[in-house]
């Protein structure tokens, strides 16, 4: 049975507990928590847990405009999630057997995104030129038209971008690789939340690839969040970018599980 619930703090109390005994697969629900408590403004989000015999053992959340993200659940709760939701979803984000379902239920999408989350093992930082640093105010109207790029290339959107930079420079989870003098790829950090941080995005101008810039800034990133903010580091990547994902394991991330994100808008 779903429980749905408009208010972040009432679904914190319930389903905190659960998402946090699997911190890395539960990264982005956690994440979006912490950022909710913290005041990040959302129109209209929707939470709620799913229990079968006593015992509680899935959850969901929903920030407009961003996908329906399915935290852990089981395959059969996903569609009576579909129906309590109202049975019409623009956009759905999990692990691939719970988005096959929600498929199975929702029909074709008109886009599906293949993803795979990874855990970094032993961090080998690759032999690049230039240097790594955290991203500073001058180095705003950079990254925000490095935003815009990086979500027109990957087709999505992160809302207010100008908002979104200035907010992720004040909490210091930018950082840029610096190489000739000039910023030349952009990595971000998440804060911790149930102590894992996760990359994301990383981006490199057309101009600046094939150099190994983004596995650097990925490299340094990853290093000051093990020194000074969290227990582990995980990413997402698109599993139509080979090079990505080999970029990713050369410097020591390993697979965790396949995703989805599914598009019906």
């Amino acid at each position: 049975m779903w429980t749905l619930t408009s208010d972040v703090e009432e679904y914190a109390a319930v389903a905190e507990p659960f998402l946090l005994g699997d911190p890395v697969r539960n990264t982005v629900a956690l994440t979006v928590l912490a950022n909710l408590r913290a005041g990040m403004p959302v129109k209209d989000p929707r939470f709620g847990w799913w229990t079968a015999g006593g015992e509680l053992r899935g959850a969901f959340f929903h920030t407009p405009p961003h996908p329906v993200g399915l935290a852990d659940m089981p395959v059969e709760a996903v569609a009576p999630l579909i129906e309590a939701l109202g049975g019409a979803l623009p956009a759905v984000v999990g692990r691939v057997e719970l988005t096959a379902e929600a498929q199975r239920v929702l029909g074709a999408p008109k886009r599906v995104v293949p993803e795979r989350l990874y855990r970094l093992g032993a961090l080998a930082v690759p032999d690049v030129l230039g240097h790594g640093r955290l991203a500073v105010p001058a180095d705003f109207p950079l990254l925000v038209s490095w935003y815009h790029a990086f979500g027109d290339e990957v087709g999505m959107s992160d809302g207010d971008v100008a908002d979104r930079v200035s907010g992720r420079l004040a909490a210091r989870e930018l950082f840029v690789w610096e190489a000739g003098g000039a910023p030349v790829s952009l990595a971000g950090l998440s804060p911790a939340a149930g102590g894992v941080c996760r990359i994301g995005p990383v981006y490199t101008p057309p101009s600046c690839r094939r150099h190994g810039y983004g596995s650097a800034v990925t490299a340094h990133a990853s290093a000051v969040g093990l020194a000074e903010r969290c227990d582990e580091v995980v990413l997402f990547t698109d599993l139509n970018n080979p090079t990505s994902n080999a970029i990713y394991q050369s410097i020591g991330y390993e697979p965790v599980s396949d995703y989805a994100h599914v598009n019906y808008s």
